[in-house]
């Protein structure tokens, strides 16, 4: 007899849910007795993912949707309550990262960094919320480590990552007597796409990693992480490597903010300018 999970025959949203850490979220919660709906831009691609999960008999479907357009969230969440009655779980993981100075980046790349990592997550918020206060159910936000300290040539990431925090601590505050569980997840360095579509100074994809993606946590690891977070309803959810950053940031700072800016100097074609 197979083992009752804690998401069985929940109803869970995931941003971004076409590659990565995303992907990987959607097919651990369906493999858990979730129903899931996968909501991204590339449609080809979620329909490949959702057809892995009903093949196995999962419950899955998909909405396509741009997270910067506050009318998808609204029309995502509506199509998860039209087809299962509820929602219980929103994973608001969607988001884009970019790689530039700041002396040289145009600024419609922060623009575009604040609307979909940012905006995205108030806008899904937004729609969904009542829907969670209704189920009691739980509300996660994927930061990262640019959420926890600044990293160079990633100014509208860290900016973006940094705003998700303050909005989902106030969003938890404001339902504490509500009911609603609201979890900030911290993933360390995560074997992704992220870096391939980061964005460069004139707006354009970089195209490659400047980093070695062997070292990395895998997308299924970080999943079975954030998901054991919100199993055991903890606030923010980090991992080894945002631990040492959180307290190296209040107990040595000046050290840190060397030790940063050396790491990512280090990457091919960093775009220093000493």
């Amino acid at each position: 007899m197979k083992k009752k999970t804690t998401f069985e025959k929940k109803t869970a949203i995931v941003t971004g849910a076409s590659s990565g850490i995303g992907k990987a979220l959607a097919l651990s919660l369906a493999e858990q007795g979730a129903y899931v709906m996968l909501a991204a831009r590339r449609e080809d691609l979620l329909k490949e993912i959702v057809g892995q999960i009903t093949d196995k008999g999962g419950r899955a479907d998909y909405c396509v949707t741009d997270v910067s357009q506050a009318e998808d969230c609204k029309r995502l969440v509506e199509k998860t309550v039209q087809n299962w009655g509820k929602l219980d779980l929103l994973i608001c993981n969607a988001g884009i990262s970019m790689r530039a100075n700041f002396d040289d980046v145009d600024l419609e790349v922060i623009h575009r960094l604040m609307e979909v990592n940012f905006f995205g997550t108030v806008h899904c918020t937004k729609y969904a919320l009542p829907y969670l206060q209704q189920s009691k159910g739980c509300l996660v936000g994927v930061s990262s480590t640019a959420g926890i300290h600044g990293l160079p040539w990633r100014t509208g990431y860290s900016a973006s990552k940094f705003a998700i925090t303050g909005f989902l601590e106030t969003i938890r505050l404001e339902n504490m007597k509500k009911g609603v569980h609201v979890m900030i997840a911290y993933p360390g360095f995560t074997t992704s796409e992220i870096r391939y579509h980061a964005l460069t100074a004139d707006g354009s994809a970089q195209g490659c990693t400047p980093r070695n993606e062997s070292s990395m946590m895998s997308s299924e690891a970080t999943a079975a992480h954030i998901l054991k977070g919100i199993r055991k309803k903890t606030q923010y959810q980090v991992s080894f490597t945002d631990i040492v950053v959180y307290f190296a940031k209040f107990l040595c700072k000046r050290l840190l903010n060397h030790v940063v800016y050396d790491m990512m100097a280090k990457e091919p074609d960093a775009p220093t300018k000493e």
